[in-house]
């Protein structure tokens, strides 16, 4: 970009390189600070997986980016968008509201929503940090929306198909403000004879092996949104 200075008088062009200046200084210093701040929640993530095979960063999603996809999804419902979620895959997928009844819709570039995006660019970065510090091979991902109503739940399952073992890891961020213990919801992960509780609050991230967790959704008091999806590997 070139700026056509005539008329402009010499102090008046010396405050306008410094207001450059100083925006360009302030743009990569928050650039910094933003990828310090990703950083220090990828290490999170991590670093709580490996200390108990559960990854949960409170803060994954920021405020910002989690109230654009909470809206996207209120719109998809109101658009009658979302379609009932099933178990299985190709010719195994079954429907059965006795073991799943949430409703989903997926996310894809093919959309064109700048928010979807931004979660896109959010994924591609925790994939190549994931990749160069753990060497986890991750090639692709896939994610949904996720929407239980009051009084969904989605029985104990395993995320990894058995025909099909390209889900390498489960992450489930969530979409709800201010939610309460008697809301209900909770994601319970299970391994041996012990159970972790996690309630979904807005922003929260959970990662975990998809072939040796089995989680399940406790019945909802009220709406549970939430963005679900796989970190796959060419298996």
């Amino acid at each position: 970009m070139f700026l056509n200075l005539v008329g402009f008088k010499t102090c008046e062009i010396q405050i306008l390189y410094l207001y450059l200046t100083l925006h360009i200084y302030w743009f990569y210093a928050n650039l910094k600070i933003n990828g310090t701040k990703l950083q220090i929640i990828f290490e999170r993530l991590i670093n709580t997986y490996i200390e108990n095979k559960i990854g949960i960063s409170e803060n994954f999603l920021s405020l910002a980016l989690s109230s654009h996809l909470k809206e996207n999804l209120h719109n998809l419902f109101n658009e009658d968008k979302l379609i009932n979620a099933g178990t299985g895959n190709n010719s195994a997928l079954k429907f059965d509201a006795l073991i799943r009844s949430d409703k989903v819709y997926w996310l894809d570039r093919a959309h064109n929503d700048i928010h979807e995006n931004s979660f896109f660019v959010l994924i591609d970065s925790f994939v190549e940090f994931l990749n160069s510090s753990c060497y986890t091979g991750i090639t692709s991902y896939e994610f949904h929306y996720a929407l239980y109503e009051k009084g969904n739940f989605y029985k104990k399952h395993l995320d990894q198909f058995k025909s099909n073992k390209s889900r390498a890891f489960s992450m489930i961020m969530y979409l709800n403000d201010d939610w309460q213990t008697e809301d209900g919801g909770e994601l319970c992960i299970y391994q041996g004879d012990s159970l972790q509780t996690i309630s979904p609050n807005n922003g929260k991230c959970v990662f975990f092996k998809s072939s040796e967790l089995e989680h399940e959704v406790m019945i909802t008091h009220k709406p549970r949104m939430s963005i679900t999806g796989w970190l796959k590997t060419d298996f």
